[in-house]
């Protein structure tokens, strides 16, 4: 078992901008020494079972902001959110998981996500090992 501070982070909401943000915690996290793990859950599910993880896409409220924001990334070369998921498992201890329910509630069929996760996870499985995180966030 290891020794290093557990930070978990609920993945719900799906839009590029909460995306980014679940990737780049993670990923500095990982840097930093802390075990991570992710925890798709409804929508983040949908999306990468869809293969648009990396689509940007914004709020209603934001989408006037589209364009330019698309084009500083792309500028300023900003890894895609799959790129800083798997630079997290290559620097740190990090690990994607799919909440079993989820899949079932969004209607993915777990062979849709299977090559993209560590693991399928129940979410009384996913509480145990999230006992005692750290940090516990919801994104």
């Amino acid at each position: 078992m290891s020794t290093s501070p557990l930070m978990v982070i609920y993945a719900h909401n799906a839009t590029y901008d909460k995306l980014h943000q679940v990737a780049t915690l993670a990923l500095t996290a990982a840097a930093m020494g802390k075990d991570v793990v992710v925890v798709l859950l409804f929508w983040t599910i949908k999306k990468l079972a869809e293969g648009k993880l990396n689509e940007v896409d914004f709020p209603p409220e934001y989408r006037v902001y589209h364009e330019e924001v698309a084009r500083l990334l792309a500028e300023r070369k900003v890894p895609l959110i799959s790129e800083m998921f798997g630079e997290a498992g290559k620097v740190g201890k990090f690990r994607l998981i799919a909440c079993s329910a989820g899949l079932e509630y969004m209607g993915v069929d777990a062979d849709a996500v299977a090559e993209q996760v560590d693991e399928v996870m129940g979410l009384p499985a996913i509480l145990a090992m999230a006992s005692g995180a750290e940090t516990t966030l919801f994104i």
